[in-house]
């Protein structure tokens, strides 16, 4: 991974003056994952509609300094599919030097990635195209008001996962879209927060080095969604790996390996949950069971990788 200094030395492909809200985690996951393009190749973006897009690209004015291609809810893996195919084309007809080096790059909100866009996301991951897809998951249809999406996690509050008599929050739990790309046998895929740049970097480095598809998942708060303050994304996504709620995670062609999460780090459940609005009817009397049920199904997943990291090392 390049160091500090020359990351700072890196071009800026996304400029500053965007419309993104402040602690916008969308714009922070941009910076650092295009911090990993190295300096001899040159990236082309496509994003679905979402906030990111929205925000960058309100005419007449662009905030992105590299090509940016927007492209609807649902297909913006199979855009940027259809651009690689073209650019590989051209270079076999001769048309681009050979020796040129471009890589295609999707970001999407989870609302365009778990959900209406996680059909063109599979056909593109089962095709092998030398594509990089970066989900900045915020946990909700942000851009649109708040909704609730498959990536919302059990007992969030939403719009259209209201708290009342019928029901706490969302009952149902978050979609493990990370495990679901990875059974496509696709050769890099990855979990990771924008409040730990080393390691999003790190992975995004290799994302982009892979030949052929990767897919990073990538926490990315949203204090209005999340009623957090904007200067809370950061310790927010902290908070989230050290109570394991979201671990870090990679599979590398089939390999899986965990983070794990420093003895002196381990922090409860609550004090991810508790900080945070969308979350603060768990703690009235009367919601206690709903959440131990929470810490059992993180206490689950947990399981659940470690016992995928294990197997995996008789690949």
């Amino acid at each position: 991974m390049a160091n500090i200094k020359e990351l700072s030395r890196r071009p800026e492909c996304l400029a500053a003056g965007h419309r993104l809200c402040g602690g916008c985690g969308a714009s922070i996951c941009v910076r650092q994952v295009l911090m990993g393009v190295p300096d001899d190749v040159y990236p082309i973006v496509g994003s679905a509609t979402g906030c990111l897009e929205v925000s960058t690209t309100i005419a007449p004015y662009n905030s992105w300094k590299v090509p940016f291609i927007h492209n609807a809810f649902e297909n913006a893996a199979a855009t940027m599919s259809g651009v690689e195919a073209a650019f590989k084309g051209l270079r076999r007809a001769g048309k681009i030097p050979a020796d040129k080096k471009m890589k295609f790059i999707a970001f999407g909100g989870d609302g365009g990635t778990y959900d209406i866009g996680l059909q063109s996301l599979s056909g593109a991951m089962e095709r092998g195209h030398d594509i990089v897809y970066v989900c900045y998951d915020n946990g909700a249809y942000m851009n649109t008001g708040i909704q609730r999406s498959s990536a919302t996690p059990k007992g969030a509050w939403a719009t259209t996962s209201e708290v009342g008599v019928a029901q706490q929050g969302k009952p149902q739990v978050r979609k493990d879209l990370a495990s679901i790309i990875a059974a496509h046998g696709v050769p890099y895929v990855a979990q990771s927060t924008v409040g730990h740049w080393k390691d999003l970097v790190a992975k995004a480095e290799k994302a982009i080095a892979v030949d052929g598809p990767a897919f990073i998942n990538v926490m990315a708060p949203c204090p209005r969604g999340w009623r957090i303050g904007s200067d809370e994304t950061l310790d927010i996504c902290r908070l989230a790996v050290n109570t394991k709620f979201w671990p870090l995670f990679e599979v590398e062609n089939g390999v899986w390996k965990l983070t794990p999460v420093k003895e002196k780090n381990l922090r409860p459940l609550e004090d991810f949950l508790r900080p945070q609005g969308r979350f603060k009817h768990l703690f009235r009397s009367g919601n206690e069971a709903l959440l131990d049920e929470m810490k059992a199904d993180v206490a689950a997943y947990w399981a659940y990788l470690e016992g995928r990291v294990e197997g995996s090392k008789g690949l």
